[in-house]
């Protein structure tokens, strides 16, 4: 429990510097890039950093144990924050672009906090532990958008107090981190085989529950990449644009509470589905209007949509492997999901600035109808390719480091 806490506080710190990214990333690059329609690379190349990491953090995690390997996330993390707060100080686009994108490879240390939960929790308490920690991020919700509103213009450059708020936050992860006290079965890893990543990925338990992530991950993420330049576009101003953001936040998180013991009670699948309906209600709010409320509410179901489906998703991708596959199953999913979230940042800006919101809402559609076709794909529960995840606990006898 100890662990699952640490985490959970982690998990906040880490979401609430996406959250604060989220909220004046766009607005920053859309003051310093000469083209306009430039203005979501800052949010893409956070993504694109966490893409590019996925694969090396699993590695990482492996080869150093998940708290030096968590540690190294947060130094990028730090390192990231202050690139960005030199970026906007000299006026260079292309400097906040690195410096986002150095955040994000942090983010993909952070991502594993949830996989990290499930492996130090019982096999029937793996989505409540991802779920719990998860939680975490309901802080975020509020700390973020706060922190953005009240050091964007706090000092006489715009925006750089919002960036030097960035290792201040990762600073109170740090012990946190240095006190996770984490099993790691060296012996088992190093001794069990382990089958190739294409053989894992071919699984069609983990293609479901990676396109569950997917979906949830791109969907989200092309409404909330665009949303504070719709906003903007509408004559709303970054308190309004902070409110909005702060809900959605709270939206993807709260349901935590819950989200873990309803996918033990009646499966992954159904939470999915229950997914994409509240992604679809989204999509149709934002489409109804653009005034505050309309942003409000779109943002609100589409973050308790993204709950839903990622952390059934998650719960169900630890089935499809072994201890000794975990890094690579682990780097391979992470690298799928935020693929896709790469790819609808770029989307998310060429569609709003030459095409209008509307056309940003439409996007979503195809990965709604790709998720819901993957949810309702039948396949067996277990299997012999699902059935070593039960190896994540240490063998008999095998000799244990703790890192």
């Amino acid at each position: 429990m100890r662990n699952l806490l640490a985490l959970a506080v982690c998990q906040g710190v880490f979401m609430s510097t996406s959250s604060l990214m989220v909220t004046v990333g766009t607005l920053a690059g859309h003051a310093l890039a000469a083209d306009k329609a430039l203005a979501t690379l800052p949010a893409t190349g956070t993504v694109v950093g966490t893409a590019l990491a996925t694969v090396p953090a699993s590695f990482l995690c492996r080869r150093l144990g998940r708290r030096h390997a968590f540690l190294v996330g947060a130094a990028l993390g730090i390192a990231g924050g202050a690139l960005g707060a030199a970026a906007v100080t000299l006026g260079s686009f292309a400097l906040l672009v690195v410096g986002t994108g150095t955040v994000g490879m942090s983010a993909a240390f952070g991502q594993l906090y949830r996989f990290t939960a499930a492996e130090a929790a019982p096999p029937a308490w793996r989505g409540r532990a991802i779920a719990l920690v998860l939680t975490g991020g309901i802080a975020a919700g509020f700390a973020g958008p706060y922190l953005a509103r009240l050091t964007a213009d706090a000092l006489p450059v715009p925006f750089l107090g919002a960036y030097l708020c960035v290792p201040a936050l990762v600073a109170v992860s740090l012990p946190f981190i240095a006190r996770l006290d984490l099993p790691l079965p060296v012996e088992d890893v190093r001794e069990r085989p382990a089958r190739p990543v294409g053989t894992i990925v071919r699984q069609p338990a983990f293609l479901v529950a990676a396109l569950s992530q997917m979906t949830a991950y791109g969907v989200m993420n092309l409404e909330m990449t665009g949303t504070p330049l719709a906003m903007r576009a509408h004559d709303h101003g970054l308190a309004e644009t902070a409110f909005v953001i702060q809900w959605h936040v709270i939206g993807m998180f709260a349901p935590g509470f819950a989200t873990g013991r309803l996918v033990e009670r009646v499966g992954e699948r159904p939470v999915i589905l229950a997914g994409i309906a509240l992604n679809m209600a989204s999509v149709a709010v934002a489409r109804a209007g653009t005034g505050v409320g309309d942003f409000w509410l779109a943002l609100l179901l589409v973050g308790v949509g993204w709950n839903c489906m990622f952390v059934a998703g998650s719960a169900m991708v630890t089935r499809t492997y072994t201890t000794a596959e975990r890094a690579r199953a682990q780097g391979a999913n992470e690298l799928l999901v935020f693929g896709t979230v790469a790819v609808t940042s770029v989307v998310s800006g060429q569609l709003l600035h030459r095409h209008g919101w509307h056309a940003v809402l439409a996007a979503t559609l195809p990965m709604l109808l790709a998720g819901l076709a993957a949810a309702l794909w039948r396949v067996e529960r277990r299997g012999p390719s699902d059935a070593g995840v039960a190896a994540l606990a240490p063998t008999p006898g095998a000799r244990t480091a703790r890192r």
